[in-house]
């Protein structure tokens, strides 16, 4: 028996040490991160990474032929194909910040742009914003590519903004991308290019690159075949081209259809630099983090002003500075460039809001004021409407889905194998239940119906997407009466549905989109996240025609124009919006473009009342849409800004738990003095960060936070008085309660000092701060977490 035991147990260590030899011989893509790079030749610093990493390496062939990439500009760094041995090795040497696997990111998936109040209306004496800026702005897209055919040619008028996209890539003979005749010559500081035979820049789009190493060594080969992918820049999923076209898409005066008029992006005459770094693998868009990180460090090299970036990774969210987003946006943004990313779309749910760096902007999802009304009359007398896009009017015999479904649930699985044909089948989200409306669309084909009449709750129905069979979206209520008229009918109702209409006005927007994902952050509490809301529903981008609008087998259409809708269409709302801000006012900071936007947006929506929250309709809080739904137009001009320096990373570095000569290795600029975590630096909290918003993550004693403000009003001599909207048990004192500004004197700090008035436990109250001066309206809005149950209030 003893000796049995003993071979069970020598079996069993055996076992174990092969499954441990096993383990640190298996390799994947490793990010080493080495922080600021101070060294000013690309080859000196490639040189030094391969040096690095040799010593982990028995030859520095093998290192060689181990790495990706060495990023050598924006930050210093490489991506290299590791076992956890290595890994763990090169995260032990002094020189090393952080050592971190490079993750597989998912993207975050024209009348928006008259809902924010920007009008390409050019009659009057002065060109309004949108014309009259951003030619010298670049937008740099990271994304799926591009396709150039479409019909947006507004964005290019006389501004050299160059805007950045990390996407899917772009359809390069896009109407949206054209170069307009009166374009000016591409801004001399420009260093990017294109790359790829099959796209040509011009004017307008000035840069194209794509990134596939890190993509390649995680799934192998891009098959060409199966997901019909370029090896170029140019687009097959057609994401980066509407996001692309959305931010800065040139001016289109034609678009038939629904949604008809003028079609153009935020900053129609800014420039766009396209950085495919994700690529199509099961119809989804896939980004690997070796290969976003090289967007990023081209991008600053070749002179972005701008970037947008949406894509993420749901919780839980990794350390900062151990993900491609916070590294590559935190450089960016410390050599002046304004970086937003999409929140996510893991919403209603709180907690759930991705990319939450305080270095970038995180946009929320939200509805504008557009409406696809589509008539559903049966027997010629019962009539009801519910939304749609059927541009046909549709006849067909009214059918319950329990006829053909098993319980009544339009299921794939579920049919009944009882064809449908000529039929409208009434489905409702309420039974199995069917969570997603392509499960229902599927089934109904499967069943060969012409029609389908979808009930679910109006807050979680996404209308303007172009259905792959004809799809009218009815509340529970409107699906109710339907249900009940079929069930009196004496004979088989006869339905018509369609064709829709496009009416603007006549729906209250916004409403925060379901989907959009929700604070707090869950890595960094004191922070807000989302920063703002933007619209993200239905919005009409360029799309390449080789690519059918729902991407779905058996659909064979081709457009070149579609409606996409998730915080991946609201993220370029903002880029576009930044490109303006930056044209307007080249002197101003990332963290004053970012001031702008969250200092004026709105929290109220076209009736005047307080924006709905979609998924609830109760009215939204910080936490729904951050400091609330932009305003291109109040932006523009701020009265104050809230400016982000040097001291304020180092308490933020400081506080998240990074040393001295960690924080020295990480900013390009810095001194002795201002990279030191000093003791006032200890408690856990980054709520004194120079931010627009103010959020006191657990409050159980009085807390006095401060915040700095800088006059970028036209009136240099102005004085601005505060008004105070106080949490529910919570007393909150601003001092001073004036604040004077001169032309000798255009920077004031205040205090804010919250104070428990009653016990709570974990309960989050809202309120706000506004600073005026009879012209100008300064909001952040406070966010408090009463934690003092078992304490004294004072």
């Amino acid at each position: 028996m003893t000796r049995s035991l003993g071979g069970i147990s020598f079996a069993l260590t055996l076992l174990l040490y092969s499954s441990v030899q096993a383990t640190t011989s298996i390799s994947h893509v490793y990010i080493v991160y080495l922080g600021a790079n101070r060294l000013q030749n690309a080859a000196l610093a490639s040189s030094h990474h391969l040096h690095l990493l040799s010593k982990v390496f028995t030859s520095k062939e093998d290192a060689g032929r181990s790495m990706l990439y060495s990023y050598t500009y924006g930050f210093s760094g490489f991506s290299a194909k590791l076992n956890s041995t290595q890994a763990a090795s090169l995260a032990k040497m002094n020189q090393v910040i952080t050592v971190f696997k490079s993750r597989s990111l998912k993207l975050h998936t024209t009348r928006s742009w008259d809902f924010l109040g920007l009008t390409v209306d050019n009659t009057g004496h002065t060109p309004p914003p949108q014309l009259a800026y951003g030619s010298d702005v670049i937008v740099g897209i990271f994304d799926t590519g591009l396709f150039s055919i479409s019909i947006s040619s507004l964005f290019q008028s006389s501004l050299n903004l160059k805007i950045c996209y990390f996407r899917l890539g772009i359809w390069p003979e896009s109407e949206s991308f054209k170069e307009p005749p009166e374009a000016k010559p591409i801004p001399s500081s420009w260093k990017g290019k294109c790359v790829g035979g099959d796209v040509r820049c011009n004017r307008k789009l000035i840069g194209a690159r794509f990134y596939l190493k890190g993509f390649e060594e995680a799934y192998g080969e891009v098959d060409r075949t199966r997901d019909r992918e370029y090896r170029s820049p140019r687009d097959r999923l057609g994401h980066g081209t509407h996001t692309a076209s959305t931010a800065v898409g040139s001016v289109v005066f034609i678009v038939s259809g629904f949604a008809g008029g003028v079609a153009r992006g935020g900053a129609p005459s800014a420039r766009l630099a396209v950085y495919k770094t994700c690529w199509g693998k099961d119809f989804e868009g896939v980004c690997t983090e070796a290969d976003i990180l090289a967007a990023f460090d081209d991008a600053v090299r070749d002179g972005v002003d701008v970037i947008s970036a949406s894509f993420g990774s749901s919780p839980p969210l990794t350390p900062f500075f151990e993900s491609s987003a916070d590294v590559g946006g935190f450089h960016a943004a410390e050599r002046g460039i304004s970086v937003v990313f999409s929140g996510g779309n893991d919403g209603p749910d709180p907690g759930l809001v991705q990319n939450v760096a305080p270095w970038a902007v995180s946009v929320a999802a939200s509805t504008m004021d557009r409406s696809f009304p589509t008539n559903i009359v049966i027997d010629g007398g019962f009539t009801l409407t519910g939304q749609s896009l059927v541009s046909q009017e549709i006849t067909g015999t009214l059918a319950l889905a329990t006829t053909y479904f098993d319980g009544g649930v339009c299921k794939w699985e579920n049919w009944l194998k009882k064809l449908a044909t000529e039929m409208i089948i009434l489905c409702f989200s309420t039974l199995g239940p069917v969570q997603f409306i392509e499960e229902a669309q599927a089934a109904v084909i499967r069943a060969n119906a012409s029609a389908l009449i979808f009930a679910a709750s109006p807050t979680k129905q996404l209308v303007e997407e172009v259905d792959v069979i004809p799809t009218v979206r009815v509340d529970i209520l409107g699906g109710t009466r339907i249900r009940n008229y079929l069930a009196r009918s004496p004979t088989v109702p006869v339905v018509k549905v369609g064709p829709s209409k496009t009416v603007i006005g006549e729906i209250t927007a916004p409403s925060v989109a379901y989907f959009s994902s929700r604070g707090p952050s869950s890595l960094s509490p004191d922070i807000l996240k989302p920063d703002i809301t933007a619209p993200g529903i239905g919005i009409l981008g360029a799309w390449p025609p080789k690519t059918p609008p729902t991407l779905l087998p058996g659909d064979h259409r081709s457009v070149e124009w579609n409606f996409q809708s998730g915080t991946s269409m609201s993220c370029p709302h903002v880029a576009g919006v930044m490109a303006l801000l930056q044209s307007a006012h080249p002197d101003w900071s990332p963290a004053a473009i970012r001031s702008a936007i969250m200092t004026t947006a709105g929290t109220r929506d076209t009736s005047n009342d307080l924006i709905l929250s979609g998924g609830s309709m109760k009215p939204t809080d910080p936490f729904d849409i951050g400091a609330g739904h932009i305003n291109p137009l109040k932006a523009m001009d701020p009265g104050l800004v809230y400016n982000t320096k040097t001291e304020d990373y180092v308490l933020f570095l400081c506080n998240i738990g990074y040393t001295d000569q960690q924080i020295k290795s990480m900013l390009l600029l810095h001194s002795e003095s201002s990279t030191t975590c000093l003791p006032s630096h200890s408690y856990p909290t980054n709520a004194d960060f120079n931010y627009p918003s103010i959020t006191i993550p657990s409050l159980r004693f009085t807390r006095t936070i401060k915040r700095t403000v800088s006059n970028v009003g036209p009136n240099k001599n102005t004085v601005f008085f505060v008004d105070i909207v106080r949490p529910v048990g919570v007393e909150v004192e601003v001092w001073p309660r004036i604040l004077v500004f001169s032309k000798c004197q255009q920077e004031h700090s205040y205090y804010v000092t919250f104070t428990p008035t009653k016990t709570s436990s974990g309960r989050y109250v809202f309120g706000e701060i506004i600073w005026t001066n009879g012209f100008h309206r300064v909001r952040s809005p406070l966010v408090v977490c009463l934690s003092n149950s078992g304490f004294v209030a004072k």
